[in-house]
């Protein structure tokens, strides 16, 4: 069995296998988190039923239900009733299937395995927050125990740097935050952003955190510009979705920080 397990760690080790392996894997993934995406914020079970057109409420068969071909073939439309089917789906699902592929042929196995899921993760918290400013507890509290384990597991920074990193990540924001709110008189950012940042401190260690916060800050500055660039108005009170920015900073410095 030990030569079996061995012999399976070197063919996934090789990074075309393994980024193969993480675009099918990451394009299953994606459809789930699509789904996620559109109903939770519904309040809507993301498990319960069959797969259903959302306009006719027809019921999808094997066929409509491969991700990215069945969008492709079908042109983006219900075979039923001809609904357009919300491109979301499709998004989601390229972009899972960039994350496992990257995630596999960067790291391999099991490592590439912590990182795809940490990217997916980080996904739909990304996706959530640029749709309804949302970071739901149910997805960044859990970032700190699965970080602390896989640190535990011998991958990416030391355990103790980690714990560290969620400590002081989600206390230096939230006073960054309390401090702003004192000077100014409102809400400088969320309640679910200090909790992201100790997920991310959880995963990166104390040491990435400015940069997370640094790229981050450069992330925001790109989308102010492209805002603008659209013709939207760009104020000292527009809202940008901190939390997504965060999570588009943290998975590449994980892809570094963990490789070594």
């Amino acid at each position: 069995m030990a030569g079996i397990l061995d012999s399976l760690a070197t063919w996934l080790a090789d990074p075309w296998i393994g980024g193969a392996i993480g675009t099918v894997l990451g394009a299953m993934v994606g459809s789930f988190l699509a789904t996620i995406l559109i109903r939770w914020p519904q309040e809507r079970s993301a498990l319960g039923g069959r797969s259903a057109c959302d306009a006719c409420g027809a019921k999808l068969g094997a066929g409509d239900l491969v991700p990215v071909l069945s969008f492709l073939l079908a042109r983006g439309r219900c075979r039923a009733c001809g609904a357009r089917i919300d491109p979301r789906h499709l998004g989601m699902e390229l972009a899972a299937a960039m994350v496992g592929a990257v995630a596999l042929a960067a790291h391999g196995w099991p490592l590439g395995g912590a990182t795809a899921l940490l990217g997916w993760w980080l996904l739909l918290i990304a996706a959530l927050d640029v749709e309804h400013h949302w970071l739901p507890d149910a997805l960044t509290w859990p970032l700190i125990p699965l970080g602390l384990a896989v640190a535990w597991l011998g991958f990416g920074p030391p355990l103790v740097d980690r714990a560290i990193g969620a400590a002081a990540g989600g206390i230096g924001l939230w006073l960054i935050a309390a401090l702003y709110r004192l000077a100014r008189g409102r809400e400088g950012m969320g309640g679910g952003d200090p909790k992201l940042l100790a997920g991310i401190g959880a995963w990166l260690g104390w040491i990435q955190l400015p940069f997370v916060l640094l790229l981050a800050g450069v992330l925001g500055i790109a989308a102010a510009l492209l805002m603008r660039a659209r013709g939207r108005e760009v104020a000292a009170t527009t809202r940008l979705p901190l939390g997504a920015l965060m999570a588009l900073a943290a998975w590449p410095l994980w892809l570094a920080a963990a490789a070594h």
